[in-house]
């Protein structure tokens, strides 16, 4: 009879653990409570974390003060890190400002650096060279195609143009060589052209 009462409190006690097991709780979460909000926060702030840096990176794109600037956003527990190139000390200054002024951001590490004049001119330089190849080669080859859709020889014909820096290639099958060399031709005519390459085109078979 004087054991009743501790068999009574025993069977409580795994009553409680079962209940706790059930539910998916670890036992040792009732002894920590601070276990489970630190992974509720971290969750918080991952989300909060990529809403931030998307924010941030909307703010920078397309503004006229870091034109000729590279900026890499990262963001981690609000603290955003700025990293790349800024052509100068303004546009550093312009980007570091500009994140702090976003909501939830608690403070921003600056890595960004000067970039030198000579490269900032050199990638400027380059990729204006890049996009004036493109139109270019675009030009041309619109140019040619038209021109032999309204030839007298070229009409009907199916002949496929390709133009990189202004070297135009022809692929295609023409009734004969005079007809290859009028092709080739009209394209060293074109304004823009470099040089022609005609080795793809062949004789039809009559």
């Amino acid at each position: 009879m004087k054991r009743r009462p501790l068999d009574f409190h025993r069977t409580l006690v795994l009553a409680a653990l079962a209940v706790g097991l059930g539910a998916g709780i670890p036992v040792a979460v009732a002894a920590d409570s601070a276990a489970p909000e630190a992974h509720s926060d971290s969750m918080g702030a991952a989300m909060a974390d990529t809403a931030i840096t998307t924010r941030v990176k909307a703010h920078l794109l397309g503004k006229r003060m870091l034109r000729n600037s590279d900026v890499d956003v990262t963001t981690t527990n609000g603290v955003v890190t700025l990293n790349g190139t800024a052509s100068g000390p303004k546009a550093m200054a312009y980007a570091v400002a500009t994140a702090q002024a976003i909501e939830g951001v608690k403070s921003v590490d600056n890595n960004l650096v000067v970039a030198s004049r000579g490269k900032t001119s050199t990638k400027v330089h380059e990729a204006a060279d890049e996009t004036a190849h493109a139109i270019s080669d675009s030009w041309i080859t619109t140019k040619l195609k038209s021109e032999l859709l309204a030839d007298s020889i070229g009409k009907g014909v199916d002949v496929n143009v390709e133009t990189t820096h202004g070297v135009v290639v022809l692929k295609g099958a023409l009734p004969d060589q005079a007809a290859i060399d009028h092709v080739k031709e009209m394209a060293e005519k074109v304004s823009g052209v470099k040089s022609v390459d005609v080795s793809g085109l062949t004789v039809s078979a009559s």
